[in-house]
């Protein structure tokens, strides 16, 4: 793993004007949490350029953030006319906009973004691998995923995976040479505000009134769950599980915070009608602040494939709430196991529901693991460190020279 040195943020008294750097992702739902990773790097002296595709969502991060933003559509599936487009317009972009940096990540903006960054000799090239969709992928769409994944990543002067069992996956699976593998820190892309996620009543103002809001006794056994809802984040185990759970302790409610994503791995209408009609699973849709609904849970779960560094296992325990995932490629980085929570393989529902009915059997050992959970968060993946690291980071790449410190592509 790499650590950038000093926090401090410092432009080379040679630099002119400020850099400018463009980071693009492929749809705005990236972008809801990505405002503070580009405030922090307006805030170290780069010039900020937002790329996505269309939506509300990313005009408010942009706004927010205090930063620029493009729209350029990108669709998620294969679609080889409108990504030609897609590659044209990036193109021409990058040809205007000539950022001494470029930072694309999700698959098909990784893909895109990358090849058009290399047929317009940006000098820093990065590409952030967050996750391999390929790993629950087979056959032809598998080899098509590998193949993009490689090529992004040789268009790439470095590739910033988010946790080490990624980098070591995508070492496995030959992406790149090892050593244009690079994990800052401890992983994670953008950490958690402590501040925000933190212990304390779902409601400062009354004590468990998120839990009154969406209909669940105070004194109940709430199992939470916060992501997408998805095949590939295990829902289909999760609500299977949630059955047994329910006939050993009476009092237990699923809450489910998240919305039904339409993607590849979406839910079946049947499994979505049984989440919406169980009178003890209550599904809040897409909110625009997890952290109270984090304080109303005993225990998170997320029984995910696959992941890259999954951010709601560090907001939950930054709030000192036990989790328990599975032993997948990144959920396992976010888990010290028997410490700050449980670890599961992935699709055995079995599994949740002991894990979960031991720890909601055992209140001393959710506070013990909550503790250990919060304080491990905090010394390592505050919002502030883990984006410092990532500005002092690319910060060295702009200073040093092109065939220096980065990888030939």
């Amino acid at each position: 793993m790499a650590d950038s040195g000093t926090l401090s943020f410092h432009l080379s008294s040679s630099v002119n004007e400020p850099p400018t750097i463009l980071v693009g992702v492929t749809s705005q739902e990236t972008c809801r949490a990505w405002g503070p990773r580009l405030e922090t790097f307006r805030r170290a002296g780069f010039s900020v350029l937002l790329v996505s595709g269309p939506g509300e969502l990313v005009d408010h991060t942009a706004a927010q953030a205090g930063v620029e933003r493009v729209v350029i559509p990108m669709r998620r599936s294969i679609s080889p006319f409108a990504d030609l487009l897609s590659l044209f317009r990036l193109w021409w972009l990058l040809g205007r906009s000539k950022p001494s940096l470029v930072e694309f990540s999700t698959p098909k903006a990784g893909l895109l973004g990358t090849l058009a960054a290399r047929l317009r000799g940006v000098p820093r090239r990065v590409y952030m691998l967050r996750g391999l969709k390929l790993e629950r992928s087979t056959g032809l769409k598998r080899r098509i995923l590998l193949a993009a994944e490689r090529m992004a990543c040789a268009c790439a002067h470095v590739v910033l995976c988010n946790s080490a069992s990624l980098r070591a996956e995508a070492a496995a699976l030959k992406l790149a040479p090892a050593e244009k593998l690079l994990v800052l820190g401890e992983g994670s892309s953008i950490g958690v505000d402590v501040e925000r996620f933190s212990p304390g009543p779902s409601d400062v103002r009354d004590p468990g009134n998120m839990r009154e809001k969406i209909g669940i006794p105070r004194e109940a056994s709430v199992v939470g769950f916060v992501g997408r809802l998805t095949r590939d984040k295990g829902l289909p185990e999760l609500i299977e599980a949630f059955d047994r759970i329910l006939a050993a302790d009476p009092s237990a409610h699923l809450l489910l915070v998240g919305w039904f994503d339409d993607a590849e791995d979406a839910l079946d209408a049947g499994l979505r009608s049984r989440i919406l009609s169980h009178p003890r699973i209550h599904c809040t849709g897409f909110v625009s602040d997890s952290a109270p609904y984090y304080r109303a849970m005993d225990v998170m779960v997320l029984p995910t494939w696959r992941e890259g560094f999954p951010n709601v296992v560090l907001e939950a325990s930054a709030t000192g709430i036990p989790v328990v995932t599975t032993n997948s490629t990144g959920a396992r980085d976010a888990v010290i196991p028997e410490v700050t929570g449980l670890l599961i393989p992935p699709g055995y529902p079995e599994a949740i529901y002991e894990s979960v009915i031991k720890l909601l059997r055992d209140p001393e050992r959710r506070r013990r693991m909550g503790r250990a959970a919060r304080a491990w968060v905090v010394e390592h993946y505050s919002e502030e460190h883990v984006l410092s690291l990532t500005a002092s980071y690319y910060l060295s790449l702009v200073q040093a020279e092109p065939a220096g410190q980065l990888q030939s592509a």
